[in-house]
C-alpha cells in the first residue's frame, strides 16, 4: 500500500520500468474500485477505469500525470492508502476474472 500523498510520483517510475504488454492494477484501500495502467509501446499507455465510471483511455508518459490525478479525484476522493499491484503479462480475459477480497 502506497500513501495517496506519494503515489503519482511511485506510479510514474513504476510506469517507466514496466515492461511493454505488462500491466499495473491500482485498487482503493477496500479494493472495490480499480484501475488498470496497461503498457502497449514504448510511449503507450492504456488505462482502464473500472469504478465509479467505466471509461478507457490511451496515453502518453507525458501525459500520465496529468490524467491520473483527475483519475485519482474521481475514483479515490477519500483514500488514504493505495494499493498498487505488478500484474505481469496483460490478458483481456484475466485481467477482468480477478477477484480481489473487498473489505
Amino acid at each position: 500500500m502506497i500513501d495517496k500523498s506519494v503515489f503519482l510520483k511511485t506510479l510514474m517510475e513504476r510506469a517507466k520500468k514496466l515492461p511493454i504488454g505488462h500491466y499495473l492494477d491500482i485498487r482503493t484501500y477496500k479494493r472495490n474500485r480499480s484501475v488498470l495502467l496497461i503498457r502497449e509501446g514504448e510511449d503507450s499507455y492504456r488505462i482502464v477505469e473500472n469504478g465509479f465510471y467505466q471509461y478507457e483511455f490511451k496515453s502518453t508518459y507525458k501525459e500520465l500525470k496529468r490524467l491520473f490525478k483527475k483519475i485519482l479525484k474521481r475514483e479515490f476522493p477519500r483514500s488514504h492508502k493505495i494499493r498498487l499491484y505488478n500484474m505481469g503479462e496483460f490478458s483481456e480475459e484475466k485481467a477482468h476474472k480477478i477477484k480481489r477480497k473487498k473489505i
